[in-house]
């Protein structure tokens, strides 16, 4: 664990899933109740970086202005590796951006971290429902999330937070079957993915999705 007056590792960042998970819990445990210690943010640390990172978290989130990884894990400096998109939607350079983390900074963990109340689903909810249709480049964004919802819709499923439950589950699974390199981390346990929503109002995150199979 970390050393909260230094902000860093004795032994090193987390190298394993276990380990890692276990740090986003409790960094998130510590903004929830106040306690942050801001850890790997002062100047020996940044300094540190400057050569290289060993990023003990890849978090694939939504673009979402109050999703901000750093601050909701109370993490600093070169901690997590953040790749995000509107809706956490996944393309060719989300997938080579996740196999750089896990390839060549053997990166222990991948989140895909959904929030409630996304702006994202709820248009594509929307969308499926009859309204307006989005134009521009937010079509595509829009068109990625409706197979979810269609998902949702053929269990009954209409509220929003349940479909991005749904959706990060999707996510999850779609990061698995397009990557083998993540999928033979996984395998192998050297890796694992878990999907997680933010809750806006009170700052927690809890776990709803995940191949965990190198978890205990």
């Amino acid at each position: 664990m970390i050393d909260p007056h230094a902000g860093h590792w004795p032994d090193g960042p987390p190298v394993t899933p276990d380990r890692a998970l276990a740090e986003l819990r409790a960094g998130n445990r510590r903004f929830v109740t106040g306690t942050r210690i801001h850890p790997n943010q002062d100047a020996e640390h940044r300094a540190a970086l400057a050569g290289a990172q060993t990023p003990f978290a890849v978090m694939f989130g939504c673009s979402d202005s109050r999703l901000a990884a750093e601050i909701i894990f109370d993490r600093g400096l070169g901690d997590l590796f953040v790749v995000r998109t509107a809706g956490h939607t996944v393309g060719p350079e989300v997938l080579g951006s996740i196999e750089y983390a896990i390839t060549v900074l053997h990166t222990p963990l991948v989140v895909v971290l959904g929030h409630n109340s996304c702006g994202a689903v709820t248009a594509a909810r929307d969308a499926v429902a009859g309204g307006a249709q989005p134009t521009g480049h937010l079509r595509a964004v829009v068109d990625a999330i409706v197979p979810s919802v269609s998902v949702a819709t053929s269990r009954n499923i209409d509220d929003i937070d349940q479909i991005v439950d749904i959706h990060i589950q999707r996510t999850v699974d779609h990061l698995l079957a397009h990557s083998q390199p993540l999928a033979r981390a996984v395998a192998s346990g050297a890796c694992a993915v878990v999907g997680m929503s933010y809750q806006l109002g009170d700052g927690q995150v809890r776990e709803v999705a995940g191949q965990t199979q190198a978890l205990q």
